[in-house]
């Protein structure tokens, strides 16, 4: 085996591990646009290490590979903004916690009262 076969597996499970967190976070983000930027990161980042391993791997597909992860840096983002766009159009609202405030009578409530 050669150093570049090893670097290959390493991007493969680089782009593994980057591709399953993408997907921890869809499942545990609150709302769309969280959910946009959760799942075009993890895509892009563990599509393109995957198959850039995968073409250090197989030194002949290098080429073929490259042209791929130059593709996808360029699409994925743009499908991302015209979906995040899409929902702002639609008027989906962004989850916003509701911040506690200690002095407001919703919130504290004095035993006395």
């Amino acid at each position: 085996m050669e150093i570049l076969e090893y670097i290959g597996y390493a991007f493969v499970l680089i782009g593994g591990i980057f591709l399953f967190l993408g997907s921890l976070g869809i499942y545990r983000m609150p709302d769309v646009y969280n959910r946009l930027q959760a799942g075009t990161k993890a895509s892009t980042m563990g599509a393109m290490s995957t198959i850039m391993g995968v073409g250090l791997i197989q030194p002949e597909w290098f080429f073929k590979t490259l042209i791929i992860v130059i593709f996808i840096a360029i699409a994925n983002p743009l499908s991302s903004h015209a979906l995040g766009r899409g929902a702002y159009r639609a008027s989906l609202t962004p989850f916003m916690k509701k911040k506690m405030d200690a002095y407001d009578k919703e919130f504290h409530q004095n035993k006395e009262d």
